[in-house]
């Protein structure tokens, strides 16, 4: 039987499952996975609640929205959020057609990326993007990392996007980055609905709950929370020294904070993974938590994590100890 999971809305009506479906790895992130294996993760996803699904044109090379879009196009479009992203076009690119690409995706580079937030650029995006994914609309497309970008994207970028959604060619609009200042700025300049924040509110980094989400709260734009395993050192019961924070070395004074937080968690029954997940779930602003899945036993662990029983007496202490600011509590403190 297929079960449903919790929705939160953003200000267009637009609904996202608490927990979504990030597609990263269906491009083969890091190591190769197989159309099947991508298939069968889509289907555990739909089967256990899963009804939103982010990928992007830089996710493989566009391999995430080929495989995205053909395991879901037996899904009824309109029981299904999609988000994909621009600013890095797709160019064809035969003169390395024969290397693999450099960009951390085991995929060849028989096309190369290039940034573009200009009208044409983010138009040609979107275009391509449909024809990958094999639908009519984008519930929501995100500016791709802007970062070095910001006159483009918050000026021709914004305005391309503002004009597809006044065409229902997309439905929502934002930006996607791993910083939260630019993300308040955004908020603060532009229309936008909906914005994803990466690595930046999560157990051991809550730099958004500084500006960004208070700002989203009070503007009524939904906020997006992704790896909020901070890239691996959050991602298992006993924190692994080794693991990865922010795609590098962890500094010893992040894992020393990570061991802390660990310890409580277990002190309360609780693992540190399933309290990574829920974490950002406590914030009004936040409508989604979207997280990489490979296969499908990935997806029913991290449906499990998300469904863990937690006591709000965790969340007491994480905040009275200063390992985690909770943020219910200070969301309350500041009466949204």
């Amino acid at each position: 039987m297929t079960a449903t999971l919790p929705t939160r809305p953003l200000r267009t009506g637009t609904r996202l499952t608490e927990l979504g479906f990030g597609a990263a790895q269906l491009g083969n992130l890091f190591r190769e996975t197989t159309d099947d294996a991508s298939a069968e993760a889509v289907a555990a996803a739909l089967h256990d609640g899963l009804r939103y699904f982010d990928t992007a044109p830089h996710y493989g090379l566009g391999l995430s929205e080929r495989r995205l879009g053909t395991a879901l196009a037996a899904t009824p479009r309109d029981s299904i959020t999609v988000s994909s992203k621009v600013g890095r076009l797709l160019i064809d690119s035969p003169e390395t057609a024969d290397r693999l690409d450099d960009d951390g995706f085991i995929v060849p580079a028989q096309t190369r990326r290039v940034w573009d937030f200009s009208r044409d650029g983010i138009l040609r995006s979107v275009e391509a993007s449909l024809g990958r994914l094999g639908t009519d609309r984008l519930d929501i497309a995100y500016l791709h990392d802007p970062d070095d970008h910001w006159e483009a994207a918050s000026t021709t970028g914004i305005a391309a996007l503002i004009e597809l959604r006044d065409q229902g060619v997309v439905r929502n609009i934002g930006a996607g980055m791993n910083q939260a200042p630019m993300l308040a700025e955004f908020i603060r300049r532009c229309d936008v609905d909906v914005v994803m924040v990466a690595g930046r509110f999560t157990l051991l980094d809550s730099a958004a709950l500084d500006e960004l989400l208070p700002l989203a709260a009070e503007r009524g734009v939904g906020v997006v929370a992704a790896a909020v395993y901070n890239s691996g050192l959050l991602s298992s019961e006993a924190v692994d020294p080794s693991a990865h924070f922010d795609y590098g070395d962890a500094p010893p004074s992040v894992i020393e904070r990570a061991v802390r937080i660990a310890e409580v968690c277990t002190r309360h029954g609780v693992g540190l993974p399933a309290a990574a997940i829920q974490y950002a779930l406590r914030h009004p602003a936040v409508v989604s938590v979207v997280t990489g899945m490979r296969t499908a036993t990935h997806v029913h662990s991290t449906v499990e994590r998300y469904s863990a029983e937690i006591p709000e007496a965790l969340w007491e202490e994480l905040d009275a100890r200063g390992l985690v600011a909770d943020p219910a509590i200070r969301s309350a403190d500041r009466s949204f």
